[in-house]
């Protein structure tokens, strides 16, 4: 069985961790991985931002890359982010439709059912929520805005994290915004780093070594102020987490990107 990795650029230029990760455990789940190299940006940050003219290529290069997934080449798209995939299956369509590319639009939405969140992946098409993951420390998990109001990923992550053998799960006591928001925090940053303080002090309160999420974007935020704060919680992507075995306690290689540097 073989998949198509869509890293996302942010995780390709900043966090290859969590790509790195997403390919460990798939292919220890016995999946044979291909990296299209055509690959770039889902298009979210320009959608978001109304630049939908400068989001028409990025969506032509998105099905140009991932067409043979309608092919039978690829079981599936899979890739270690809700919101980037949360753009692919809620926006890319309308905007193709709002300038007019009603193929365009048909193929976003063909090849997006094809497409899938980890998570969602993990527990809807794999079809277990124990995959033989061992991490032994004590975790928090932030549910992103666009996890949970836009791919809809409910409680699948808690799900696999409940299988993970030396795991401790302490529970945020609220569901907030981070304060990210992608451009929301260039252009109200007093708002979001007021947003990012009480999202800081929860993950603080649970007295956790790791704070966990679905998204590097706003692990991103929360992991720079943590990082700023010298905490000394880390922030990683729950792939990170459901990657090594207690036979194969795998970390991903180091890197010179630094969350906060």
């Amino acid at each position: 069985m073989k998949i198509a990795l869509f890293s996302t650029c942010i995780v390709d230029a900043m966090f290859p961790q969590a790509a790195q990760a997403t390919v460990h455990l798939l292919r220890r789940l016995g999946y044979e991985i291909d990296f299209p190299q055509t690959q770039a940006c889902c298009g979210q940050m320009h959608i978001n931002t109304g630049y939908y003219d400068e989001a028409m290529p990025i969506l032509r290069n998105y099905v140009d890359t991932f067409e043979p997934v309608l092919d039978g080449e690829w079981e599936a798209v899979v890739a270690p982010s809700a919101s980037c995939i949360g753009s692919i299956h809620t926006q890319g369509a309308m905007v193709a439709r709002d300038r007019g590319d009603e193929v365009l639009a048909e193929r976003i939405e063909a090849i997006g059912a094809k497409t899938y969140e980890l998570c969602t992946f993990l527990t809807d098409v794999y079809g277990s929520d124990d995959l033989g993951a061992y991490f032994p420390h004590t975790v928090t998990y932030h549910p992103t805005c666009h996890s949970l109001r836009v791919e809809k990923l409910g409680d699948r992550p808690y799900r696999l994290m409940s299988h993970v053998k030396g795991l401790d799960l302490t529970e945020l006591p609220e569901n907030s915004c981070c304060g990210f928001g992608g451009t929301f925090s260039l252009k109200n940053p007093e708002v979001s780093y007021s947003m990012l303080t009480d999202k800081m002090s929860n993950i603080l309160a649970t007295k956790a070594e790791i704070v966990l999420s679905a998204d590097y974007s706003c692990l991103m935020n929360i992991g720079g102020g943590l990082s700023r704060l010298r905490s000394g919680v880390r922030a990683m992507h729950i792939a990170e987490v459901l990657a090594p075995t207690e036979d194969d306690p795998w970390t991903a290689p180091q890197t010179d990107v630094k969350v906060g540097a």
